[in-house]
């Protein structure tokens, strides 16, 4: 049995504390109310784990005092309902570890997907475009609301890069293990021989940053408008619509050209840019997370990936949890399920060994 006693009765304490300070809320301001709801609310299901715990706790030792009870009766009783009480104690024991890891304060934001074409030359492009039709259609499934912010497509029905906005509920924590190098294994349309060929996209998912998140000052912006470009340079508008938007402070560089107002493409830049800067900040922070952005997303080669999606043999591999599945076609259609909920396991059974271990 583990013992965490001093967590669980540092959690009642400050339960108590935010009590008192609601049932005399009289004296609080309206935005330190709202703050203190929302403490009680989310530690309200964890004291309510607890208070089950020390109950099923109590009764276990009660049981286990009848154990040398002159009775042989009572005995056998206590020993027959002290097997199942164990069960129950082992199943409420591991909902209480669970309510007490740590939860990553992003999960519940919106995300910003970027996906780029890495090697493989127009083989890349077109697996991009598939990896950006399967988020969309997973975004679908999950009722979530998908806008592509930026889009530079190949001709060839494939994308050099997308950069989309995903909104609902619970976006990042779902997302935030597609981070990283993507590899496809496949026979290209144009491929004669029958060979298989091996290409590569990059993935990012980013949590969306809100102006509370980061505060960006004017002064640090230096904003370029210039004439948005279609393919091949060729001009696609008459005035200085498009915006590049660098941020002094961190070097990170936005730019934006697919509205055709300056207002929004500069709009669009700043929810790009500060997804961008968030994301750098957590990395700092966090270093079991990645130690900047270029961890998280690689160079595109081959080399470096997470998942592989084989199509002759209709498979794909995360090659973080040793996961193999052949279902690729059913994942390209957006049920990515089966992907994700065993990585979710996997980082929730990391953050369990953790709080065993101290």
């Amino acid at each position: 049995m583990i013992d965490f006693s001093v967590q669980l009765d540092a959690i009642i304490k400050k339960y108590k504390e935010l009590e008192k300070k609601l049932i005399n809320q009289n004296s609080l301001e309206t935005n330190k109310l709202v703050e203190l709801n929302k403490k009680y609310s989310e530690l309200t299901p964890i004291v309510d784990i607890i208070n089950l715990f020390y109950r099923s706790k109590l009764d276990l030792n009660n049981l286990n005092d009848l154990l040398n009870d002159d009775d042989n009766t009572i005995r056998e009783m206590a020993e027959e309902e002290i097997k199942e009480k164990n069960i129950n104690f082992k199943i409420i024991e591991s909902n209480l570890i669970k309510s007490l890891i740590p939860k990553d304060i992003n999960d519940e934001k919106n995300s910003i997907l970027e996906i780029r074409a890495g090697t493989g030359g127009d083989e890349a492009s077109l697996f991009a475009s598939d990896l950006l039709s399967m988020y969309q259609k997973y975004s679908e499934i999950n009722l979530w609301n998908f806008e592509i912010l930026s889009i530079s497509e190949t001709g060839l029905k494939g994308i050099k890069e997308a950069i989309c906005n995903i909104s609902g509920k619970n976006v990042f924590s779902k997302l935030k293990f597609e981070s990283g190098v993507h590899r496809v294994q496949r026979v290209p349309t144009t491929e004669n021989s029958g060979r298989v060929h091996t290409s590569a996209a990059t993935v990012a998912v980013l949590p969306e940053a809100e102006e509370v998140d980061v505060k960006i000052e004017e002064k640090d912006l230096r904003i370029d408008v210039f004439r948005a470009s279609g393919p091949g340079g060729q001009s696609v508008n008459t005035t200085d619509s498009a915006v590049r938007i660098t941020h002094i402070p961190t070097g990170v560089v936005v730019s934006q050209q697919d509205e055709k107002s300056q207002h929004k493409n500069k709009a669009k830049a700043l929810k790009i840019l500060r997804s961008r800067i968030l994301d750098k900040e957590i990395q700092i922070n966090n270093q079991e997370r990645a130690k900047n952005r270029k961890s998280q997303v690689g160079t595109g080669d081959r080399s470096e990936r997470i998942r592989t999606y084989n199509f002759p043999q209709g498979r794909v591999s995360d090659h973080r949890i040793n996961l193999t599945l052949y279902n690729l076609s059913e994942i390209l259609e957006g049920n990515l399920g089966d992907l994700i909920t065993p990585l979710s396991a996997d980082h929730e059974s990391k953050k369990l060994s953790q709080i065993n271990n101290e």
